[in-house]
């Protein structure tokens, strides 16, 4: 584990060991390695996960030199699964490798259960039909499906599984909660022994500001008939007393003090997003239920009665961690009452009011019963339009390709090229105008550019785009994996010809 520490420094600072614990259990299958797909597992293989396979039927060509850095002339001719599973352990030697020589196609016709033994998918560069059927195999398995694919200036990235909890929602914008409105007595006691009018000039700038917070809103209390501030104007009363107990400017702990002075009013309770949660139906817990949700209903039990309707205190507090609500649950149903470690309910516990609970469409539904409403919208959005008018010629193409047999804008001789790519281009309008009307967006149209674009990308993948998007896939597997940070809960589109990206709810 030293060595670990040494090669994972950087990153074990972002999410710590227990998240680098859930990367080296990792098991993770890339269908296809192309660009997309050998720039995302790169990543991951430098990460630290545990073990990959790569599953890809192709041989290295001469075109593969131009945009995959994972193979050299020396590969071409050779099996492409193999050359790239050889380059990455040459990344990362603790990671096991392995590789198939079968396209992913294939495999899902002869083998489905092979999927089975993974603990993620990254399919890479797949047909619509194909990610479908793979779609359907991985919820039945139970396995996370992450879908990436760059398509010349466009790309998409897309998360499937039936639900993802996260523990550690690490948000940008968070205030910790010290429960200043109502002291613990332990809390209090400590706050007694401060003299906030101290003469002694460096013990008046080193008193904590929770301290200084907690004796001016008494002070307040006092003059107030024991209510805190309410109205605005009281809250700016409320910081000018704050300013005004401030001796010099280099008293940074009265700045502190004011800047959190907001933690005083903010209303006791528990947020929406956590409501939510602890009266989802998967809280009411039996003996299949997964360790969130016997947690997740031991806090609600916490919250209704020890808690006085609030949730435990962060940090290191003994506050719901004496594991009592825990047990009595585990007990209830029938569990081992050890059968959740005591270092994974006090990591809940700690982040209790960050809660998050993800549900993903199946593709299945997204294609066959889409947001019209929510679609419509799109259409109307400036910002918003050109993404998912991206994505509707991503489906596009891959319908043009089952009714031609090939991409638009692919040739094998270039006169076809020059003579028949505004034919292309038609060809593919009708499809993506029809893909609309079947959306429900009946009369929309897509920007004839857009359309002529993606003829003149001819299916390829840039390495530069494949990057991005391969990154971006990286990086929202190491979030599942690691269950911190909020994944993407929608399609993830990049348009590289406006250099911006949108995350649409399909």
């Amino acid at each position: 584990m030293a060595e670990n520490k040494s090669k994972y420094d950087r990153q074990l600072r972002i999410w710590g060991e227990q998240g680098q614990a859930a990367l080296e259990r990792a098991n993770i299958c890339l269908l296809n390695c192309g660009p997309t797909g050998s720039e995302a597992l790169k990543n991951l293989v430098l990460g630290g996960i545990g073990s990959f396979t790569v599953v890809d039927g192709s041989k290295v060509d001469v075109a593969d030199l131009g945009n995959n850095f994972l193979v050299d002339t020396e590969s071409i001719g050779q099996s492409k699964a193999k050359c790239v599973c050889a380059f990455l352990q040459e990344l990362n030697d603790a990671v096991g490798a392995k590789f198939v020589e079968e396209s992913p196609e294939a495999l899902l016709e002869t083998n489905p259960a092979f999927f089975s033994q993974f603990s993620l998918i990254i399919a890479t560069q797949l047909a619509e039909n194909v990610v479908l059927k793979l779609d359907r195999i991985c919820r039945q398995q139970n396995v996370i499906l992450v879908i990436a694919r760059s398509y010349g200036l466009t790309g998409l990235v897309r998360i499937s599984l039936k639900e993802h909890d996260v523990v550690e929602s690490k948000p940008e914008h968070s205030r910790e909660d010290l429960k200043l409105h109502k002291p613990w007595p332990e809390l209090k006691r400590s706050v007694d022994d401060f003299d906030i009018d101290t003469e002694d000039s460096v013990i008046h700038k080193n008193i904590p500001y929770v301290v200084l917070l907690i004796k001016l809103a008494e002070e307040w209390r006092n003059m107030h008939d024991g209510m805190l501030p309410s109205t605005k104007e009281e809250q700016n009363q409320f910081r000018d007393l704050v300013r005004s107990k401030r001796r010099s400017s280099d008293e940074e702990n009265y700045k502190e003090a004011w800047a959190a002075s907001v933690s005083l009013w903010d209303p006791p309770g528990i947020s929406s997003d956590l409501r939510n949660i602890i009266e989802d139906s998967s809280a009411d817990v039996n003996s299949n239920s997964s360790d969130f949700w016997v947690l997740v209903a031991a806090l609600k039990e916490f919250i209704a009665n020890e808690g006085e309707g609030e949730a435990p205190l962060e940090g290191s507090i003994p506050d719901m961690t004496s594991l009592t609500e825990v047990r009595s649950i585990l007990k209830n149903i029938g569990r081992d009452l050890d059968s959740i470690p005591s270092a994974s309910i006090k990591s809940f516990c700690r982040n209790a009011r960050k809660l998050r609970v993800l549900r993903y469409r199946s593709l299945e539904d997204e294609f066959s019963s889409p947001l019209t409403a929510e679609l419509q919208r799109y259409l109307g959005d400036e910002d918003k339009s050109t993404a998912f008018s991206f994505y509707v010629l991503l489906r596009a193409v891959d319908h043009f390709a089952t009714s031609y047999n090939r991409y638009p804008g692919v040739f094998d001789e270039l006169w076809k090229y020059v003579r028949e790519l505004d034919e292309d281009v038609s060809r593919l309008k009708t499809i993506g105008v029809g893909l609309l009307n079947d959306m429900g967006c009946v009369g929309a149209n897509l920007s004839e550019d857009l359309i002529s674009e993606m003829c003149r990308f001819g299916a390829s993948e840039l390495h530069c785009v494949a990057a991005f998007v391969g990154g971006i896939a990286s990086q929202e597997v190491i979030k599942l994996i690691t269950k911190q940070f909020i994944p993407i809960s929608g399609t993830f589109i990049f348009n590289g010809i406006d250099h911006k990206s949108q995350q649409l709810a399909l």
